[in-house]
């Protein structure tokens, strides 16, 4: 398991270059993590006029993980909240439908799984770009950054609206290709996926707009493997979508324009971050060694901490163990939000 010392916090542009080498290590389908430094600057610009105030649309904020390593204090993961999608750039997404036609004259009846062009999701949050580096996998990285994500939502509630969803990434063979995109995509746009995939940020979103289907899209005309693929996500996706569920989302039938991959979705008020959380004062600092695991969280914007450790609860008070309130920098007086890790 992952140490109790690893922090989630907000970037800030001393991460650049830990970002850049986590973007070329996460390979393509990563949208919110481009490899490009550029690109990465300006979301980290992006992401601290957010947190300054400056929430329009498809504002993205970005938070890392960081914890110790051979240089001292490292980057080793990353994630995204967007407070809202869509306005300038609306967010599309494919919806699964069935289309019944009948023929009395010839007594049949025929149905087909049709894919629709929406924009069901805008004004919704999003929560993506989940990455933990590779060494750091299996010590419950990812569902630190996760978990994080939605205490960052309940301790700025009035930034969000009702719903939240997660698109995941969708399914690619071992040679990186996507069936979906081939047989939709490429048709439509001319580009391969990875230009696609480099583009679809921002106002490359408008692109997509300009030049997508613009009527439904029958399943049965597509290539095996490409409907195969409608809905299913990529193979390293498998514990993403685990954690989601566990959270409360729910498949509700969207999938992502480019690779098909499963639109997630939950109201943010059930999410069991949001809804089993509670703030309690700090009455002491001190060992806790059979007291439950939670992840804590501590400040707002670009002062909010988040960590793993032991607490013991009493009524509305809590005593921290001392690796806790030092990665939170917490002290006796200090309210947490706390959930069961």
């Amino acid at each position: 398991m992952i140490s109790s010392g690893v922090v989630i916090r907000p970037a800030a542009p001393r991460d650049l270059e830990a970002l850049h080498a986590l973007a070329l290590s996460a390979g393509l389908g990563m949208t919110n993590l481009p490899p490009c430094r550029d690109r990465l600057a300006g979301l980290l610009a992006a992401s601290a006029a957010a947190l300054a105030g400056e929430r329009k649309a498809g504002s993205q904020i970005l938070l890392v993980m960081e914890a110790d390593g051979e240089n001292g204090r490292e980057v080793v993961g990353t994630g995204c909240i967007f407070p809202s999608v869509g306005g300038d750039w609306p967010f599309y997404s494919y919806r699964i439908g069935r289309l019944r036609q009948t023929s009395q004259a010839l007594g049949k009846v025929v149905e087909n799984t049709i894919l629709t062009p929406v924009n069901d999701y805008d004004g919704s949050a999003e929560v993506g770009g989940l990455f933990v580096r590779s060494g750091m996998r299996g010590m419950a990285g990812g569902r630190l950054m996760a978990r994080s994500r939605y205490l960052f939502m309940a301790e700025h509630r009035d930034w969000f609206g009702e719903r939240v969803v997660s698109e995941l990434r969708g399914f690619q063979d071992e040679s990186g290709r996507s069936p979906f995109w081939e047989a939709v995509g490429q048709k439509f746009y001319g580009l391969e996926f990875r230009e696609a995939d480099r583009i679809s940020v921002g106002a490359g979103k408008q692109v997509i707009a300009d030049l997508g289907p613009k009527y439904p899209i029958y399943l049965n005309l597509l290539p095996m493997d490409a409907a195969a693929s409608v809905g299913r996500f990529h193979p390293d996706g498998a514990r993403a979508h685990a954690l989601l569920t566990e959270e409360g989302f729910k498949f509700e039938g969207c999938i992502d324009i480019f690779d098909a991959g499963p639109t997630m979705v939950a109201d943010i008020d059930s999410l069991r971050a949001v809804r089993d959380s509670r703030v309690s004062r700090v009455a002491a600092i001190g060992p806790c060694e059979d007291g439950p695991e939670v992840l804590a969280c501590i400040g707002r914007a670009e002062d909010f901490r988040a960590s793993r450790g032991r607490v013991w609860r009493e009524d509305d008070e809590v005593r921290v163990s001392p690796e806790l309130a030092q990665a939170l920098g917490v002290k006796v007086g200090d309210h947490i939000r706390h959930v069961d890790f």
